[in-house]
């Protein structure tokens, strides 16, 4: 992967683990809160997305329509699907489960729709890093998922990470087949998203405004960062990064998050969480190497 792109993808783990713990501590509030941080993301990516559109950066065609469309679908499902997993279960069950599928469903779709070359190295990479996150999520405790709220967490970060799967692979065609500017096809997505969500928004905005009461600083900071790490991941791969390097290399949050939970917040982080950083780092570079 080259540097710049590599350069990205770490940014953007940065931008995604800090996001996460955000929406963790809202996550009660449901889709109001995926309304409300949709909104700000809307509104502050809006000038940047609307000069690249003015200037010409998009070409409307079929094609490209339906791929905006497909993408603001996916990524509703998605955000709906996580806050739903965060409700029921731990932070530390749904988020390494949906990060771990993730990348695996995108590497084998890259592999099989996107033609992309497979070699020893990538599969090694891929493997070490949903081992690292294994070993960070469980701490090296596999009885971990058989608690009933594991289990919830097991099922609903899998079909998160089924739909992180769908959005990484659509969105990479966006960026790289169809030229769409990360920037706007984020937008346009959050966009569309915003407009999906407002009717059950407007059915009860009483309930929706009593459960942002105090939340809209988190909504603040997780429509800020949420978009911008994702428009870094579409930036690394319009610059030509693999999707098989690029998904599983951003699940570098996983590790950034275990060292912000042991550092930040004061969260016992045992041998094996730190081996599974030090696995899912390794397996990092393999694919950066490949």
């Amino acid at each position: 992967m080259p540097l710049a792109s590599f350069a990205l993808v770490i940014l953007a783990a940065i931008c995604h683990a800090t996001w996460n713990l955000l929406a963790k501590r809202a996550a009660d509030a449901g889709i109001a809160f995926v309304f409300a941080y949709n909104l700000v993301a809307c509104l502050a990516y809006a000038p940047w997305a609307l000069w690249l559109i003015a200037s010409g950066a998009l070409s409307p065609s079929a094609l490209v329509i339906g791929c905006l469309i497909a993408s603001a679908l996916i990524h509703l499902a998605y955000s709906l699907a996580l806050q739903r997993g965060y409700q029921l279960a731990d932070l530390s069950v749904v988020y390494p489960v949906a990060r771990g599928t993730g990348p695996m469903l995108s590497a084998v779709g890259a592999f099989l729709l996107l033609g992309e070359h497979v070699t020893w190295f990538r599969i090694a990479g891929l493997v070490a890093v949903v081992m690292g996150i294994a070993l960070i999520a469980t701490d090296g405790r596999l009885g971990a998922f058989q608690r009933p709220a594991a289990r919830d967490g097991v099922r609903w970060g899998g079909a998160t990470g089924g739909l992180i799967a769908g959005y990484t692979l659509v969105d990479a065609y966006g960026v790289k087949a169809l030229l769409i500017p990360p920037v706007v096809l984020d937008w346009i997505s959050n966009t569309l998203r915003f407009f999906l969500l407002l009717p059950a928004v407007l059915r009860d905005r009483a309930g929706a405004a009593a459960a942002m009461r105090g939340r809209w600083p988190l909504a603040v900071g997780v429509g800020l960062l949420s978009p911008l790490g994702y428009i870094l991941v579409l930036g690394a791969l319009s610059l030509g990064a693999p999707v098989s390097i690029v998904a599983p290399a951003r699940e570098m949050s996983m590790m950034i998050g275990a060292l912000f939970g042991m550092l930040i917040l004061g969260e016992r982080v045992g041998a094996p969480r730190l081996a599974g950083c030090a696995v899912l780092l390794g397996g990092v570079l393999l694919l950066g190497s490949s």
